[in-house]
C-alpha cells in the first residue's frame, strides 16, 4: 500500500502526528484509522463478491485489475485472438513514409503506371515541378510594397 513512502518520509509523518495529535490522543486516532480503513477494506470486496455474482458464471475469471486500460492491452496482446500481432508486423511505417515523400517530392514510385511517367513534350520536366528551386521572379532585389493593414 505504501511502496512508494520512504523511510523519512515515514518518519516525517510520524513526526507531524505526534506534533498535531499530541502523544495521549495518538493511540486512539490511530484505532480509528485502522478501523476506518477495515471498514472500506470489507465494503470494496464485498461489491466486488456482489458484483462478480450479478455478472454470472461467464464472467467467473473477471478481474477488476483489467479494467485499468494498460492491463487490458497487456492481456490482449498476449492472447493474441484478434491477429494484432499480424496487423503490427505487417505495417512498415517506414516505407509508408517513403511512399509519401517520394508523391510530394513528384518521384516515380514503385506503383507508379507507365502512362504517367511517359514525358510530356511541353515541359522538359515531363510534367512535373521541381520543389527545390526557388521560383524565378523578376526584381527580386526589389522588396514588396509594405502593408500596414495586412500586419
Amino acid at each position: 500500500m505504501f511502496n512508494d513512502i520512504g523511510p523519512l518520509e515515514l518518519v516525517t509523518i510520524i513526526v507531524l502526528a505526534v506534533l498535531v495529535f499530541g502523544p495521549d490522543k495518538l493511540p486512539k486516532v490511530i484505532q480509528d484509522v485502522m478501523r476506518t480503513i477495515r471498514k472500506i477494506r470489507e465494503f470494496s470486496e464485498s461489491a466486488k463478491h456482489d458484483i462478480r455474482a450479478e455478472l454470472g458464471p461467464e464472467f467467473k475469471d473477471f478481474e477488476f485489475e483489467d479494467l485499468n486500460p494498460k492491463t487490458f492491452l497487456r492481456k490482449q496482446l498476449d492472447n493474441d485472438e484478434l491477429g494484432l500481432k499480424e496487423i503490427r508486423n505487417g505495417f512498415d511505417l517506414k516505407k509508408e513514409m517513403a511512399e509519401v515523400t517520394d508523391a510530394v517530392h513528384g518521384r516515380d514510385g514503385a506503383s507508379a503506371s507507365p502512362s504517367s511517367s511517359s514525358p510530356s513534350s511541353s515541359s522538359p520536366s515531363g510534367g512535373r515541378v521541381d520543389m527545390t528551386k526557388k521560383p524565378e521572379t523578376p526584381g527580386d532585389d526589389e522588396r514588396p510594397p509594405f502593408d500596414a493593414d495586412a500586419t
